[in-house]
């Protein structure tokens, strides 16, 4: 399976040629670009433009009557929610399992971190690698596959804390509010664990500053 280069480099896809000779349908252009507005609307925190665009998304795949695209959709928000620490599983994919193809089925194994070795032969390159090494991680280029990989490796319970540092620094570089602050709060509590006064209190001090909006408290 080709992934679709266009859509920020992450799991899911729309079509097997995105630079195609003939002019790409309305439904796919359609497609992609709500599942862009989608995905980097949750990141930023705004799930109401999120859940519309998603919508939007489902709607236009929907038209070509594949499971397979329509899959890749889910998998595309599942892996969003995953770079976000969200716990929830990928349950809008399952009832498409049977009909998508086996690299969609081991992508959401992947995500919920218990992906065989066989199914990491058909993930994309950034995540075969994450997968064979957590070091890897730290490496990845793309913000969105970085956290992606880390939050895979914090489900599977191969996460390290160079793992956490990496995913932050990827959400804090792109300003995605809502995966910087659940690393941001992961990291604190593993400090508060770890009997680290100083660095947990150094970490929600930027949990503050993330949810303040940049905006000084008023005195009473």
């Amino acid at each position: 399976m080709k992934l679709h280069h266009c859509l920020l480099l992450t799991c899911a896809a729309f079509a097997a040629a995105c630079a195609s000779k003939p002019p790409v349908p309305d439904w796919q252009m359609n497609a992609h670009g709500a599942a862009q507005k989608a995905v980097e609307a949750y990141l930023s925190g705004d799930s109401r433009v999120a859940d519309l665009e998603w919508a939007r998304a489902r709607s236009e795949v929907s038209r070509t009557g594949s499971p397979v695209l329509l899959a890749r959709v889910e998998l595309l928000r599942c892996a969003a929610q995953a770079a976000s620490l969200e716990v929830a599983p990928c349950d809008a994919f399952e009832p498409l399992r049977a009909d998508a193809g086996p690299a969609e089925a081991a992508y959401a194994d992947y995500l919920a971190g218990r992906a065989t070795a066989q199914q990491a032969a058909l993930l994309p390159e950034p995540q075969r690698a994450a997968h064979a090494s957590v070091a890897a991680i730290p490496g990845i280029a793309d913000p969105l596959a970085r956290l992606v990989a880390a939050g895979s490796a914090l489900r599977a319970g191969r996460a390290t804390p160079e793992t956490l540092v990496a995913a932050t620094d990827a959400a804090s570089a792109q300003g995605w509010r809502r995966p910087l602050l659940a690393w941001l709060l992961l990291r604190a509590d593993a400090a508060d664990q770890a009997g680290d006064a100083s660095s947990a209190a150094a970490l929600r001090r930027r949990i503050a500053l993330v949810e303040s909006g940049g905006q000084k408290k008023s005195r009473p």
